[in-house]
């Protein structure tokens, strides 16, 4: 599978400059890619402003999704702020070049630092969609912080994923913390892990440096981008995931547990 990460500044509250930079940055990398990963709130910047930037389940953001995916034959993720039966949610998206909208994720662990909490409601399932014989996990952000809710099962064959998606508006002030939970999640679930980022400063003032990358189940990057613009592509060996699975089978060993959800 080949993934290409999109690291891009944000445009704060304008979709239209943020959808059509993005596509600038697509248009200029023509990448060859299964899966092409966009941050989180990718329209907007993390924003607490729901009522006034939610789009519907299906609205515009999502037609230029599909419109880019169909471009470039890949699946296209990234997070909006969605409209659903008067709630909002942080929302992660992947959308098919054929079928559409595969699934949706909504942000589990919302970022009570920023009273994300207080504007948002919370997810309370995870999910997984299919790209090349590979099953990848959706993500956001905050969520990097919880492992038990990041947890690979092995053993399950319908809850196991090859692969973790974290996208993300994660400050330069944490930045070191972004980068060493990557390798934790990728090293403890014997699993690749795509973490993407942005960069520049929002409206609130706050900076980004970007730092995104893909991991490997040893925690070792495959690609790596610091700071800056950029649309870099990797791919994604399975085979090896499996191998390596095989050889070293931790998970066999891995705690049981429950999620219980109030």
């Amino acid at each position: 599978m080949k993934v290409s990460i999109v690291q891009t500044q944000l445009h704060w509250h304008d979709r239209e400059r943020n959808l059509n930079r993005i596509a600038r940055h697509l248009a200029e990398a023509q990448p060859q890619t299964d899966l092409i990963v966009l941050p989180e709130m990718f329209t907007t910047g993390f924003s607490m402003e729901a009522e006034a930037l939610a789009e519907e389940p299906m609205g515009p953001t999502f037609h230029w999704m599909l419109e880019q995916a169909r471009t470039y034959d890949a699946v296209v993720v990234g997070s909006l702020i969605i409209k659903d039966e008067d709630r909002y949610y942080n929302r992660f998206l992947a959308v098919h070049p054929l079928e559409g909208l595969q699934v949706h994720y909504d942000k589990r662990h919302l970022f009570r630092m920023a009273k994300e909490n207080e504007h948002y409601s919370a997810g309370s399932r995870n999910t997984a969609f299919q790209v090349e014989g590979m099953k990848v996990r959706p993500l956001i952000c905050y969520d990097l912080r919880f492992p038990v809710w990041s947890r690979n099962n092995l053993e399950e064959a319908d809850h196991a994923y090859d692969a973790l998606i974290y996208v993300a508006n994660w400050p330069e002030r944490r930045g070191s913390q972004w980068t060493k939970l990557l390798q934790a999640r990728a090293i403890e679930n014997q699993c690749y892990v795509i973490g993407v980022n942005r960069v520049g400063v929002d409206g609130n003032g706050i900076a980004y440096r970007g730092d995104s990358a893909v991991y490997d189940p040893w925690g070792d990057p495959l690609v790596e981008i610091r700071r800056g613009e950029s649309v870099e592509t990797v791919e994604l060996d399975r085979d090896k995931l499996v191998s390596f699975r095989s050889h070293f089978p931790a998970w066999q060993d891995a705690d049981r547990f429950q999620l219980i959800f109030d």
